[in-house]
């Protein structure tokens, strides 16, 4: 029979004409040449996508922390794979490999013989390089039709298989192509690529693999899913009898000796079953984890639409340097470990930056990663903001009121300026304070209480602050403008966590917004760095796979004198031995901060700062901070009948800075410019004056523009974010 003849009659008989041996093999003379002509079978280009390939990341010092893969894979050259390996598979899959062209005539003819006589298609009787081909094809398909196509049994896609695989075997060498083939193939088990499913399989690189190793591997590619171990013991039994027709068939083709093959085959299946863990949830540290993921699937840098970077992601086979500090991150998470247990309802958050450059050196939380609610996970970056995994946040309470600070003290108020602070307030009218709309905000209705902590009386920039009392404050944001304070924060990098716009009321400095961990500390980076804002970074060096390497370097910009900065920092160094954390005490180095409770006790915060380091701490509950308060509650086997900022807040934050700092060299503050910002102590208050009318309870002074407020928010302040008794 002709070479024509067995065209039309493989053709005729639904077969896959195209696996049939041509000219490109060598040799058929006229005819065939004739047959290959009329059918168009030249050469064609394929485009050979990157294969999807793992993306590794990194610590700051260049240890895996996670992966995040689409497919499971590590491609490596031939030379990285065993040669027992390489000889298994092309004996079971293509023992003339090596002798022949695109296609092997023999096998091709005699499948195409059993197609032909079983009136469908049961054989292939495809190369390695024509397997190539469809792989690549499979792989670059985007939807599940053109997945369909990629592999249907039809005349039409067995050509241009074959057209695709001449081009192959010219472009590229024997060796070349196996590689390829390897790298690309699919095991089971989710492996793809012999890295991959050696690893999976045998827990080894595939350079270790021995004979019965190789031989199962190499018997896994024809039905991968028929044969994958994981799935059960029926799939494991289907691979074990898979592995010994290999074994037999590199006996018959004198690879192995019998002897060989009858002792491999009485070989158990040694499938180990390594897992190979992917994603934030396995995570040695997956609030970070989750950090970086987000950055890169929410910035347009790595891509211009949401798919391309998760498909960068998933796919791309980067290697992510990031920020994270073990040193630091294990500080942290032993200092939350020591007070709030991970059985706790509240939950405490910890961030950590660098001031000056925005580094994240550590994200831990008190509760473990995951979906699991029996085991009390929690399911989101409860440390971070919502555009980068995170929820909404817990109000700030008074580590907001610093940003007041900042303001007075850049409007030219110096250390011993000051007020009245009568232990309650109630606006008497409205229009005493103006959001940036130049809208009148305040509520004449509500009662602003200081903490039960707080003195009442004549209050000075340093001691209403150490003192953290809230009539004093919105007495000073009065004085210096909403506005102005708002305008501040945001400078700071202040920002919701559930991106929403601050609200903009008049106990704004009370810390009404709910925000998270990574953004208060960096917005307290900023008096740390002498005014200078860095945007918060985790990455700083992404490899491609070629090997291309792209720095990523901190974004900084002056937002505040430095002096004014200075000036903040020697207040807020006072309530560490003057003020709310007094008890608690300091760090034995230089060292600013400042506690914050919220209204009703829904959250608790501690912020504060060294000039090598910037911390936020909070702790609030998830289910709902509104409804489940920090009032009579148990956490980390404690009772506390109200959680103050520096009842375990604080704490936290001194036990992980104390740690995350040993062997760091102690910087100091820059020296307050006394002749700018006043004598900076306790003796540069005025005496008490007599208490007025207002500090007693009675109708305030309106010719007094320190103690006449008027709050109005014309209606718009709802429950949680607006007013009661603010705590410190």
């Amino acid at each position: 029979m002709s070479v024509v003849r067995l065209v039309v009659a493989g053709a005729a008989a639904g077969v896959l004409t195209a696996a049939i041996a041509l000219p490109a093999v060598g040799g058929a003379g006229v005819t065939a040449k004739t047959a290959m002509e009329e059918i168009n079978l030249k050469p064609e280009d394929l485009d050979e996508p990157p294969l999807p390939e793992r993306t590794i990341l990194q610590d700051a010092n260049g240890k895996q922390i996670a992966q995040f893969f689409f497919e499971n894979r590590q491609s490596v050259t031939l030379d990285k794979v065993a040669p027992i390996m390489q000889t298994a598979l092309i004996s079971i899959e293509d023992f003339r490999f090596y002798q022949h062209g695109p296609i092997d005539v023999e096998g091709t003819v005699r499948a195409m013989a059993k197609n032909f006589t079983s009136g469908g298609v049961t054989q292939g009787g495809s190369s390695i390089t024509q397997q190539y081909v469809k792989q690549v094809l499979l792989n670059a398909a985007e939807t599940p039709e053109e997945q369909a196509a990629a592999i249907a049994p039809t005349l039409s896609r067995k050509l241009n298989e074959l057209r695709y695989a001449m081009a192959i075997e010219k472009k590229y060498s024997k060796n070349q192509i196996l590689e390829k083939y390897l790298n690309i193939a699919y095991f089971g088990a989710g492996a793809h690529g012999i890295q991959a499913a050696s690893k999976r399989f045998f827990g080894k690189p595939a350079s270790e693999l021995n004979l019965v190793e190789a031989a199962t591997l190499a018997g896994a590619v024809q039905n991968p899913n028929r044969t994958d171990p994981n799935v059960s013991k029926k799939s494991r039994d289907a691979l074990l009898t898979r592995r010994n027709v290999v074994l037999d068939r590199m006996a018959q083709l004198g690879k192995i000796t019998p002897q060989q093959a009858t002792e491999a085959k009485a070989k158990k299946l040694g499938f180990k079953d390594t897992k190979v863990p992917g994603g934030c949830e396995v995570s040695k540290y997956p609030y970070f984890c989750l950090y970086v993921q987000n950055e890169i699937l929410s910035n347009e840098e790595f891509g211009k639409t949401s798919q391309e970077r998760l498909k960068l992601l998933q796919r791309g086979g980067l290697t992510i340097k990031t920020t994270i500090d073990p040193k630091m991150q294990e500080a942290s998470e032993k200092a939350i470990k020591k007070y709030v247990s991970t059985k706790d309802k509240p939950v405490a958050s910890q961030a950590m930056i660098v001031p000056g450059t925005g580094e994240i050196k550590a994200m831990a939380a008190s509760r473990d990663f995951g979906s699991n609610k029996k085991k009390n996970e929690i399911s989101y970056n409860v440390v971070a903001d919502g555009r980068h995994g995170g929820g909404g946040g817990f109000q700030q309470g008074s580590t907001a009121k610093p940003y007041t600070l900042a303001t007075a003290l850049e409007e030219g108020l110096k250390y011993n300026d000051g007020f009245p602070s009568p232990a309650t307030y109630q606006a008497p009218g409205y229009g005493s304070f103006k959001n940036c709309k130049n809208e009148r905000v305040g509520d004449p209705s509500h009662t602003v209480s200081n903490s039960s902590e707080s003195s009442e009386g004549f209050k000075t920039l340093q001691t209403g602050t150490w003192g953290s009392v809230n009539t004093f404050f919105l007495k000073l944001e009065e004085r210096v403008g909403l506005c102005k304070v708002v305008k501040m924060a945001k400078r700071l990098g202040l920002k919701r966590a559930d991106g929403a716009k601050l609200g903009e009321y008049e106990t704004f400095t009370l810390g009404i917004n709910e925000v998270d961990p990574v953004t208060v500390a960096n917005s307290y980076a900023v008096f740390a760095s002498r005014g200078k804002y860095c945007k918060p970074l985790a990455i700083t060096e992404i490899t491609a796979r070629d090997g291309k390497t792209t720095q990523y370097k901190p974004k900084c910009s002056q937002v505040m004198e430095e002096e004014v900065a200075d000036a903040v920092s020697g207040i807020l160094s006072g309530v560490f031995t003057k003020g709310t954390m007094r008890e608690v005490g300091g760090i034995g180095r230089d060292a600013a901060g400042k506690t914050g409770t919220t209204d009703g006790y829904t959250a608790a915060w501690f912020a504060g700062y060294t000039p090598n380091l910037s911390s936020a701490v909070s702790l609030g509950d998830p289910r709902g901070a509104f409804d489940h308060r920090l009032m009579g509650v148990t956490i980390g086997g404690r009772y506390y009948p109200y959680v103050y900022g520096a009842s375990i807040s604080g704490p936290i934050w001194k036990a992980s800075m104390l740690q995350a700092l040993k062997g760091v060299e102690a910087a100091s503050f820059t020296p307050v410019d006394s002749s700018r910002f006043g004598g900076c102590g306790d003796n540069c208050a005025p005496k008490k004056p007599e208490k007025k009318k207002d500090d007693q309870g009675g109708p305030p002074d309106p010719n007094d523009p320190f103690t006449t407020f008027n709050m109005n928010d014309n209606g718009n302040q709802r429950q949680d974010r607006g007013h009661g008794r603010w705590r410190r």
